[in-house]
């Protein structure tokens, strides 16, 4: 069975408050989205988690449950999640989450909300020693700086760096094993910093595993720097689109905008430029905005006759809208009658006109299918379009709420 992740949502962070508006670290907003929100994407992306145990503080759990309640309507994690309460400690957290885990859970990852620079990378590499037996299992990555032990402003001692590491969550543990040792710790006033501790106050050995040093947790005020949203720079997209038109009574031949006089009749609700229509569903998908149908559907009599290049141009104006400069199209055109190549250059620089790209930015191609299936009977056409654009960085996927304010 795959580990349930506890995500600790719940500390105070006195540390930063000062510098964040009184805010606790975890709820601070980074991308769009809180902190802790982050760590749930990594654990929901490792594809190696069954759930997820939000502990949130007493004193407003319910308005963050709330929230954690729009988050996942807005971008569904995939898996099942619960909440729990926030102690007064740390390990009463935990204890708090353990104890709403179901009961047929068999390991357990412990992460601090404050850290969302986690990978699923890292979330696999600590699940893969759960399975291989381990009982207890810590990322870590060794220190670089010479840690002395102080006392009164004076050195007592230097430690032997190598054999020191800098301990990261997510942490991984038997379930049974980790209540146990948050029994023992009760029973005895054991007060530690970190869950792997608790098992080693039991005897048992806890394994390590390579962390991340991107995997820092935010702290002190100098830390909310790396919360700074750098410019967002275009990334490459594609879309593909797809059509095709039965050959019979109907609507004289277009391709890309251009009569085709020698072609056979197509049916068709619209002027029925099967290369128009291609290229539109992938102007659309480069912009994730869905297709040609969606938005003009066939049965709609506004769009009867109408000029797909109409079309095409309001495509290209969502598109526009959306943040998306197309910058290359390739096409191709599958029938076996008529001959294309005649009108190939004429199709293709209209359709750079249509786009406004540099001829050299679109490229044209037509096929047969030599006697083979519908077009190759001469029944019909279709066509193929491929388009490459830039986009801006995709908008926030969570809506605001009344606890969202931007650092």
């Amino acid at each position: 069975m795959k580990p349930w992740a506890i995500l600790l949502a719940a500390g105070q962070g006195s540390r930063l408050a000062a510098a964040a508006d009184g805010r606790a670290k975890q709820f601070l907003h980074w991308r769009g989205a809180p902190l802790y929100w982050h760590s749930a994407r990594a654990m929901s992306r490792s594809a190696v988690v069954a759930g997820i145990v939000f502990v949130f503080p007493q004193n407003g759990h319910a308005e963050h449950e709330e929230r954690l309640r729009e988050l996942h309507a807005a971008e569904d994690l995939g898996i099942p999640w619960l909440t729990a309460v926030g102690g007064e400690m740390r390990q009463d957290s935990v204890r708090n989450a353990l104890s709403v885990l179901p009961a047929d859970v068999r390991h357990v990852l412990i992460h601090d909300a404050a850290r969302p620079f986690l990978t699923p990378a890292l979330v696999r590499r600590v699940c893969e020693a759960l399975q291989r037996g381990a009982c207890g299992v810590i990322p870590a990555l060794p220190v670089t700086d010479t840690i002395k032990t102080v006392a009164d402003g004076l050195v007592t001692g230097t430690l032997p760096r190598q054999a020191l590491m800098a301990v990261q969550t997510p942490q991984g543990f038997s379930s049974d094993l980790l209540r146990q040792a948050h029994a023992h710790a009760r029973e005895t006033g054991l007060s530690v910093t970190d869950d792997a501790s608790l098992l080693e106050a039991l005897g048992h050995s806890v394994h390590v595993v390579e962390g991340e040093a991107a995997n820092v947790k935010i702290t002190n005020p100098d830390d909310l720097a790396l919360l700074q949203e750098a410019p967002a720079l275009p990334r490459p997209c594609t879309g593909m689109g797809y059509d095709v038109h039965r050959y019979g009574p109907g609507r004289p031949m277009r391709l890309g905008g251009i009569l085709i006089p020698a072609g056979p009749e197509v049916v068709a609700h619209s002027d029925g430029d099967v290369l128009l229509h291609a290229l539109t569903d992938a102007v659309l998908g480069c912009a994730g905005l869905g297709d040609i149908g969606q938005h003009f559907p066939d049965k709609d009599p506004r769009f009867d006759n109408i000029s797909s290049a109409l079309l095409l141009d309001q495509a290209l104006d969502m598109a526009r809208q959306a943040g998306v400069r197309l910058c290359h199209a390739d096409m191709t055109v599958v029938a076996q009658t008529p001959r294309l190549a005649p009108y190939r250059e004429e199709i293709r620089k209209n359709i750079a006109r249509l786009l406004a790209l540099p001829p050299a930015c679109v490229n044209l191609k037509a096929s047969t299918e030599e006697g083979l299936g519908f077009t190759g009977r001469a029944e019909g056409i279709k066509a193929y379009a491929a388009v490459t654009a830039w986009a801006q960085d995709c908008p926030a996927l969570v809506p605001p709420s009344p606890l969202q304010r931007d650092i």
